[in-house]
């Protein structure tokens, strides 16, 4: 009896230590591969950004980038969206004028400091918006806290995850705030914030002068709740068609019925998915702003697929909205890819020459046009399709839970029924970890046996 308990304790510590060992290091990686993708490369040396040209007549809107990470849709959703009515000074504001990292390894230039923001305005914007901002650094952390905190009594919009940003100013106590799903698991904002109400049943909430979302496409519902509370309702259904958003309708009532907590997918793959592809994004002049961000989150956030912003030159990009970014590399400079992603509906036209010195210089002989091949759909679910083509339905559901996109019934999503790499990875380590265990069961354990059993006979 005392030999079994020994073996089945040899067995479950093999288990742990490799099967558990092997997959935390493929989640850490894969977790750094997208909250953590900061640039090693050194920035070129540009001009100074062009700032867009403040309209005193105009409400000024005030979207946060933070010291770490920025969730790049949680980003993009309000820029673009508020840049669309051409009815709002929009500007991308962080504690300094350094460049800032979003989700996937994208860079961005603040147009504005906080304190040239104030500065400029004179007072506070009449919106902030706060994304989903990483905060593992709390030093890093508190001048953007200090700076949501002296703006307090003006309009605030918090997406996604956002909304945990702004609850460690103690601003949310006492109201009703939405936020990402996953933010349910371990009840971990409640034990943090508990004299906030939070809600999960609600695409977004208004307490005040606090409008908060829930889970990334919610943040769409919100912003054009916003739009239509401020420019009326017709504004907010033609930004809505322009977009080809199907979801309206939760602009109006925003109810639903949440996600149940199902993370084994995400877990999974990223854990055991290691060898993952590299896909090139390609940016360039007017490149739409959420088409963009949408795939590098969408495949990067995955676990199977790493993301490097490419460009013609070092030189940097402008959005179609006036937004300056950075791109890691030069076409002339691009390592070996998988494949390029040319995000965009107007892709093949505005990057016409950039695809032409791709075609002669480039390292990936696949091109995917993820938007303008789809131009009739959301962008979400062009990409959405295309991630289940490349990957599996798994994958692909798991994107949809993760976006909180709620029009899910409209795609077709056609693939593998699940990840044949992730899952051949994983039989790998179990079986590795039987054999270590059996090689210690066979050296400790059997041969002690046999050599005590040896040594009665004699």
């Amino acid at each position: 009896m005392k030999k079994l308990v020994l073996r089945f304790v040899v067995y479950v510590l093999s288990f742990v230590v490799i099967v558990g060992g092997i997959g935390a290091f493929g989640m850490i990686r894969s977790q750094g591969d997208f909250y953590g993708a900061f640039r090693t490369e050194p920035i070129p040396a540009f001009p100074a950004v062009e700032k867009p040209l403040h309209d005193l007549k105009k409400p000024t809107v005030a979207v946060l980038l933070g010291n770490e990470t920025t969730e790049g849709s949680d980003f993009a959703i309000p820029y673009e969206l508020f840049s669309r009515t051409g009815e709002f000074n929009v500007y991308a504001v962080a504690s300094d004028n350094q460049v800032r990292t979003l989700t996937g390894g994208l860079e961005v230039v603040p147009h504005y400091s906080f304190a040239e923001m104030d500065q400029l305005l004179g007072k506070s914007p009449d919106i902030i918006v706060i994304p989903f901002l990483t905060m593992k650094d709390q030093e890093k952390f508190q001048p953007v806290k200090d700076w949501m905190k002296k703006h307090a009594e003006t309009n605030i919009l918090t997406i996604c995850g956002g909304s945990g940003n702004l609850a460690t100013t103690g601003l949310l106590n006492g109201k009703a705030v939405a936020t990402h799903w996953q933010n349910r698991i371990f009840g971990v904002v409640e034990k943090e914030y508990p004299e906030t109400k939070w809600v999960w049943d609600q695409r977004y909430t208004q307490s005040g002068n606090i409008v908060s979302s829930a889970g990334v496409s919610s943040g769409i519902d919100a912003v054009l709740y916003v739009i239509s509370q401020r420019l009326g309702e017709p504004v907010a259904t033609k930004i809505a068609a322009e977009m080809k958003y199907p979801s309206y309708h939760y602009v109006k009532n925003p109810e639903m019925d949440p996600f149940a907590v199902n993370l084994w997918t995400y877990t999974l793959n990223n854990a055991f998915y290691w060898n993952k592809k590299k896909a090139g994004v390609l940016l360039y002049n007017g490149i739409e702003e959420l088409a963009l961000t949408s795939v590098f989150d969408i495949y990067s956030d995955t676990g199977t697929t790493k993301a490097l912003s490419i460009a013609s030159s070092e030189q940097p990009i402008v959005t179609k909205h006036g937004l300056t970014l950075i791109p890691r590399v030069a076409i002339e400079e691009t390592p070996k890819l998988d494949k390029l992603i040319v995000p965009g509906r107007e892709a093949k036209t505005l990057a016409a020459a950039d695809l032409k010195l791709w075609n002669e210089k480039g390292n990936a002989k696949e091109i995917r046009f993820v938007h303008s091949d789809a131009p009739d759909r959301f962008l979400f679910e062009a990409a959405i399709e295309d991630l289940a083509k490349q990957e599996d339905l798994l994958i692909a559901e798991h994107a949809v839970r993760r976006l909180e996109f709620r029009a899910d019934e409209m795609m077709q999503l056609e693939g593998k029924p699940f990840s044949i790499v992730t899952y051949s990875h994983i039989l790998f380590t179990v079986l590795l970890a039987l054999f270590v265990g059996f090689c210690l069961d066979r050296r400790f354990i059997m041969k002690k046996a046999i050599f005590k059993g040896y040594k009665q006979a004699s």
